[in-house]
């Protein structure tokens, strides 16, 4: 996923060798920690032939090898979820500086004195989108409120699943952008054709969404989805609220997230397990309710952070200034 969304960028993109040994059953460790060698070795030349002056990193177990490799290089962080993942953790012990979404990351860290809140960065495209043109590029109506429902680039089948079982109830209601995610397209894209035509202009479902995410941010009065970093970044920076599903087989991560929201009064937490139940009659009810909505939404928008992108790089370009570098 990362391959393509950074070469849609224009970025050079070169891949290391990785796998992970946390929670990884003794028959697989052996090879993970073998490609985990070839790793180094890879980054090591990597390091040597491009020569940073400042090392970022955010997370995943591709991290360790090419922290090693440049191991005397300055060294920053960035924490995209509440908690830190465990490569992070272990780099902190070593990082020059550790920057954070929310302040409530800061007691994972024993070193408070290099943490520094910055938010989440935002692409600078996504809020480019006035919304009489976002509601175009979907042919929606601003007379009916919009619903967003997304599991990430990948899917959440659950989510999937509980949405389409009842989409003609919440249709006469509202409008939708469905987002399927890539791994489950194939299996969602002939909903819209099996809905009755006065249903169908109300509903639009796509695998992902690159360039025109921002119009779907904009027009959303309250979103569906997992509990990933950009839940706690994006959704404030436009002040939609959220119906939040954490994904259950994973560590917690989402989970903190999500209650991290509600506790705010930004979001609701919902089970994954209760999808089926709950998730029809939740939505209907925020839908109906414009003052809660309001107030949700003005709740999630006063814990949106302004340019955090410029903060985080000017750490980095604070440490790559540094004496000796």
């Amino acid at each position: 996923m990362e391959a393509d969304l950074v070469t849609r960028a224009g970025i050079n993109y070169t891949t290391i060798p990785a796998a992970g040994v946390h929670g990884v059953g003794l028959k697989a460790l052996p090879g993970n920690l073998a490609r985990l060698m070839r790793g180094y070795g890879a980054a090591r030349k990597v390091v040597q032939n491009f020569k940073p002056d400042v090392m970022f990193f955010t997370g995943g177990y591709v991290a360790g090898p090419v922290a090693l490799a440049g191991r005397k290089i300055p060294t920053a962080i960035y924490v995209p979820d509440i908690e830190p993942g465990l490569a992070l953790k272990l780099l902190a012990r070593f990082a020059d500086r550790i920057a954070v979404t929310v302040n409530e990351s800061r007691h994972y860290f024993s070193h408070k004195d290099r943490v520094v809140v910055t938010g989440y960065p935002i692409r600078p495209s996504l809020s480019k989108w006035k919304l009489d043109e976002a509601y175009r590029v979907f042919g929606f109506s601003s007379e009916l409120p919009t619903l967003l429902v997304t599991g990430g680039s990948l899917g959440a089948l659950s989510i999937n699943n509980a949405l389409t079982d009842s989409l003609p109830k919440l249709l006469s209601e509202m409008q939708i952008v469905h987002l399927t995610g890539s791994k489950t397209w194939d299996r969602f894209k002939s909903v819209s054709g099996s809905l009755d035509e006065q249903y169908r202009t109300r509903y639009k479902a796509f695998p992902y969404l690159h360039e025109k995410m921002g119009a779907a941010f904009t027009i959303a009065d309250l979103v569906v989805s997992r509990a990933g970093a950009s839940s706690i970044g994006e959704y404030p920076h436009f002040g939609i609220p959220a119906i939040l599903v954490p994904y259950p087989h994973a560590w917690r991560y989402q989970k903190i997230n999500a209650d991290y929201l509600s506790k705010q009064g930004a979001a609701i937490t919902l089970a994954d397990e209760d999808l089926s139940e709950q998730l029809v009659p939740m939505i209907l009810n925020l839908i109906r309710d414009s003052g809660k909505r309001e107030t949700m939404s003005r709740k999630m928008q006063s814990l949106a952070f302004q340019d955090a992108a410029g903060q985080i790089a000017a750490q980095l370009t604070e440490l790559a200034e540094l004496p000796g570098v």
